[in-house]
């Protein structure tokens, strides 16, 4: 059989559908190749999308025009916005999603979607000519050719699952492995290596003592992960529950290590720090005694729950004796055990920031594939990923982003310019301009970059303009409207504020860290009318005001920092540039930057090894 597209996406997980349908939204004849039909978005770890830094991620994404925050939205069983106690740069919406109604959502929007076609097979090989992919071979024998390619094979390139010594090949529990693509890869020059990641057991509600652990309950306002007002929490709202290992469970677990497939030997991959197995933590850290667990439903009508904190790959008799000393678990019963799972990645570091592949055009890698974790960042560069592969195919600009405008362009200029030595995971401390970056202004950030491609329509960008006019409106008011001292100076006894002795702007009270937008709401008449003129989600533009004010200096300060930098990055590197001759420069130097081979002096200066003085010889070189 023979078929012809312009875009073909290879894996239907959380990178792959973003990719698939970013294309096709475009214009792109595209094709979503994937194992299982059954299992398009599947959650194979937690079903939860969000948290620090990856909530950022999913409002970048629907910003741009992505599925995912609507998706999640459309399924939420408990919403929270994290960090509150913290500045606005470290808030971060999580939701808890049912993992059935998640795969039937991203179902029904894919195969909706105009210009999209999903077919159930699995890729063994990449067809090549002249440098260039021109398309697949499957192993059902069909020849698909396309203009671009995007490999989005998430655990599955040889994957192996690990339980106690029992070992499994499979790309997640109940589903095979895929073979042939990392060979070809690496006889095309491609580095590759071995990563490994884990999942804990899934329990029966029914064993669940409840009573004896810590209700965790969600939070109802108007926040949540898309920026469109069509998109709502529709599902009945779940709580989680925490409760906490104890000396007991740690004993159980110490008697098991001799099984481990950590430390028995028969695991050798990169595992990742930041996330690590309860076996890791009672190793790492033996003088605690005790770890906290969080219990989380998966699905309104499942009995189904996922005990978060308690990732494992011991045998399943260690694990069931373990997590029955818990207080709530006494009477546990499974439906399966938790397993680790190792898989191939590449090197990073051999990719454009457009996640093009340099060693071959036209081919694109996105999500795990890079040695990334998590269901955000995959989907973050699954987005990115299809709208470049449609760009190539149809001879359009490549659409990059800088780190001063997303965590999306953190996160692929650190897997470009860094690489990676353990599972990359976002963080706030990754990026430089976090106060910039934060999840209430996505939408202002990148809504018109995506309009201007193609990828948002009209009507999202006509909210985007009515929001920031009644933004503008209301900030106007709070700086040109005065209030008089006497009637401050009851608010201020209420908060346990100082008197005022003179009338001050309201925007003047606003920026003092006690007084909020509410509390001057409350005592202005004039405010509250102007608030009751806003049509959008009046929370949301009070709440985007409110930030405006309160930290303008910080973001105005943090913006002439960026742009400062940012000039770096308009300073262009020749690809053949002969940086291992250069004697000026560090041995380190001239290793990273003659096998990285940066675009930009920018680029070159987050190559870690790559040192100022460094880039001071470059710049001198080239006459800046």
């Amino acid at each position: 059989m023979d078929f012809r597209y312009d875009v073909i996406v290879v894996g239907a997980g959380h990178a792959g559908n973003e990719a698939a349908a970013a294309a096709a939204n475009l214009g792109s004849k595209t094709l979503l190749i994937t194992i299982d039909m059954n299992k398009i978005g599947q959650m194979s770890c937690n079903p939860a999308i969000g948290g620090i830094a990856k909530g950022q991620i999913v409002r970048e994404i629907d910003a741009l025009g992505g599925q995912l925050g609507i998706i999640t939205d459309k399924t939420a069983i408990q919403f929270r916005m994290l960090n509150r106690k913290k500045g606005p740069a470290m808030w971060s919406p999580r939701s808890q999603s049912d993992r059935k109604r998640f795969i039937e959502e991203w179902v029904n929007c894919l195969t909706s979607t105009d210009n999209l076609q999903i077919w159930q097979d699995v890729v063994t090989e990449l067809l090549i000519e002249d440098g260039a992919v021109t398309g697949v071979r499957t192993l059902l024998g069909a020849t698909m050719k396309a203009r671009c390619v995007v490999l989005t094979n998430g655990t599955f390139l040889n994957g192996k699952m690990h339980c106690g010594r029992t070992q499994i090949a499979g790309g997640r529990i109940g589903e095979p492995a895929s073979y042939g693509l990392t060979e070809q890869l690496k006889l095309l020059g491609f580095r590759t290596d071995r990563m490994k990641t884990g999942t804990p057991a899934r329990i029966d509600k029914r064993s669940i003592d409840f009573s004896k652990m810590t209700i965790q309950p969600g939070e109802d306002d108007f926040h949540k992960f898309s920026y469109l007002d069509t998109v709502s929490r529709k599902l009945k709202q779940m709580p989680c529950w925490i409760t906490y290992t104890n000396p007991l469970t740690h004993e159980e677990l110490r008697k098991g290590l001799p099984e481990s497939p950590l430390y028995n030997g028969q695991i050798q991959s990169i595992g990742p720090r930041y996330c690590p197995s309860i076996e890791t933590k009672i190793v790492t850290f033996a003088d605690k005694e005790q770890h906290q667990l969080f219990l989380e439903p998966e699905g309104v009508d499942s009995n189904e729950y996922y005990v978060n904190g308690f990732s494992s790959s011991l045998p399943m008799d260690v694990q069931i004796r373990a997590l029955q000393t818990v207080a709530g678990l006494e009477n546990i019963v499974l439906y399966r055990p938790g397993y680790a799972i190792e898989y191939d990645f590449f090197d990073p570091t051999q990719l454009h920031h457009t996640l093009m592949t340099k060693p071959i055009k036209n081919l694109f890698f996105a999500g795990q594939i890079n040695g990334t974790t998590g269901y955000e960042e995959a989907g973050g560069q699954g987005l990115i990923a299809g709208i470049n592969a449609h760009q190539a195919a149809h001879g359009g600009a490549p659409f990059v982003l800088a780190r001063d405008e997303a965590y999306i362009g953190v996160l692929i200029d650190d897997l470009v310019n860094k690489g990676v030595d353990e599972p990359y995971r976002m963080f706030t401390s990754r990026a430089e301009y976090r106060i910039l970056l934060r999840q209430d202004n996505a939408d202002k950030r990148l809504t018109e970059r995506a309009y201007n491609l193609g990828l948002v329509k009209p009507d999202r960008m006509s909210l985007l303009r009515q929001k920031n006019q009644e933004e503008d409106a209301l900030t106007d008011y709070l700086q040109q409207t005065l209030m008089k001292a006497q009637d401050i100076n009851p608010l201020m006894d209420r908060i346990g504020g100082s008197h005022i002795s003179q009338s001050l702007h309201l925007s003047e009270l606003l920026a003092r860290p006690e007084i909020s937008l509410p509390d001057l709401t409350a005592i202005h008449s004039g405010l509250r009318e102007q608030i009751a003129s806003i049509s959008r989600v009046q929370e949301e533009v009070m709440e985007a005001a409110e930030i405006q004010i309160k930290y303008q200096g910080y973001i105005q300060r943090e913006r002439l920092a960026a742009d400062k930098l940012k000039r770096l990055d308009t300073i262009h590197l020749a690809e053949d540039f002969d940086y291992a001759n250069l004697q000026s420069l560090s041995t380190e130097a001239r290793q990273k930057l003659s096998r990285i081979r940066p675009k930009t002096i920018g680029d070159a200066s987050r190559i870690p090894g790559v040192s100022p003085n460094d880039i001071s010889v470059l710049l001198v070189l080239l006459g800046r």
